[in-house]
């Protein structure tokens, strides 16, 4: 089986964030459409000051976030902050 380079595509999120999508690619088309894979930061952010992302939408799919270092938090639709670290 020979390797295969994809190239990230860079979407701009809003608020300056940008992250690169390597999948769904027109090169690995047997993954399926509606898998993601997407590399994000690394960033900084001021404590208090999320990003400020566009509206998109959410269709039901499941989300899985590989932190590798430092911390961040979602937040959840009633506005309550779920930290998460890497794990140990």
């Amino acid at each position: 089986m020979s390797a295969l380079h994809i190239v990230p595509r860079v979407h701009d999120l809003g608020d300056g964030f940008h992250v690169r999508r390597a999948l769904p690619a027109a090169a690995r088309r047997s993954v399926g459409p509606f898998v993601f894979f997407d590399h994000m930061g690394p960033a900084t952010l001021a404590p208090g000051h999320g990003l400020d992302v566009r509206p998109h939408p959410h269709i039901g799919l499941a989300t899985v976030t590989y932190l590798f270092e430092g911390r961040s938090c979602t937040v959840t639709v009633s506005a309550t902050c779920n930290p998460f670290v890497p794990a140990r």
